[in-house]
């Protein structure tokens, strides 16, 4: 049974959707302003796009649809596809460099099947340098020096957090627990690797020292808790809510919804109404550079 849900969470990572037959989906990317608790329609188109990415420098949003890279801006406008070279299979985990220099992206190999891999970019595009020799690895985060990436890999049929250089060589196992170990992401101080875990029972939000020591549990719920993203200004964090229990799979199309969590007293409270979305979502890091606003994806299903 271990083994079937370990390939099915994989085949998650890498298809574009779970669409039941006869629909197409309909993706909206919204802007959620933090002051007022309103979020802003950005664009919505009848295609399946996936995890905002906020530029470093606060002028677009970057997207993932049909294996490439696309840069929207704030007001929806599509700015065209960034130049990634080899790269065309790229799937929901990418993200920037704090400074904003270099951009990574996990993505399948043009002569592989399936996997992905993890490469890195100029962040304005260009050649593409792989990272990790081996695969599935999933990029989920970056240290604020910008010079290790923690991942999510599946090794020995066990998915668990990783660490590598981002010149490559010798990856680092950072958690070690037989339930499932996804999502990691540095805290901007640099003192902690946020992650989400089932070694509890359910999913839940857990953070850890960078060397993969002293793991806490932070969210203690009822509710399959994924994918901490930090605010620039360390004191909080955006996670999404699945309503039903998914034990360790974060599939597309169900009820969702995103809340945040203080990371001093690990109170949480509700962001936003229940909503069709999961996978695509919010995988990534997706503040705005002033940690005021991030952005999201929800999603809806119409008869094709």
């Amino acid at each position: 049974m271990k083994r079937i849900t370990l390939i099915l969470l994989f085949l998650s990572h890498t298809l574009l959707a779970q669409v039941p037959e006869g629909k197409q989906v309909v993706s909206s990317l919204y802007i959620y302003t933090l002051e007022t608790g309103e979020s802003t329609l950005v664009m919505k188109e009848d295609r399946h796009f996936e995890a905002p990415n906020w530029s470093p420098d606060g002028t677009f949003l970057l997207i993932n649809s049909a294996g490439k890279l696309e840069k929207i801006g704030l007001d929806g406008k599509n700015l065209g596809t960034l130049n990634t070279g080899e790269i065309q299979k790229a799937n929901n985990d990418h993200g920037y460099t704090f400074d904003g220099k270099t951009l990574f992206i996990s993505s399948g190999k043009p002569d592989v099947r399936g996997g992905s891999y993890i490469y890195k970019v100029d962040a304005d595009g260009g050649t593409p340098e792989l990272i990790t020799e081996l695969t599935p690895s999933y990029w989920h985060g970056v240290s604020p020096d910008g010079k290790d990436i923690v991942y999510c890999a599946q090794r020995n049929n066990n998915f668990d957090v990783y660490k590598i250089s981002t010149e490559g060589g010798e990856e680092i196992r950072l958690t070690s627990e037989s339930s499932l170990d996804d999502g990691p992401e540095y805290s901007p101080d640099g003192k902690y690797i946020y992650f989400n875990s089932s070694r509890s029972g359910m999913m839940q939000i857990w953070r850890m020292k960078p060397d993969g020591s002293d793991p806490e549990q932070m969210t203690f719920d009822n509710h399959s808790n994924w994918f901490a993203h930090i605010s620039p200004n360390n004191k909080v964090a955006t996670i999404i809510t699945y309503i039903e229990d998914q034990k360790e799979g974060h599939p597309f199309g169900r009820q969702v919804k995103l809340r945040l969590l203080d990371l001093e007293t690990m109170k949480i409270k509700d962001l936003t109404e229940e909503f069709y979305g999961g996978q695509g979502t919010i995988n990534v890091p997706s503040w705005n550079p002033e940690g005021t606003h991030f952005a999201y994806v929800r999603y809806a299903l119409k008869d094709m």
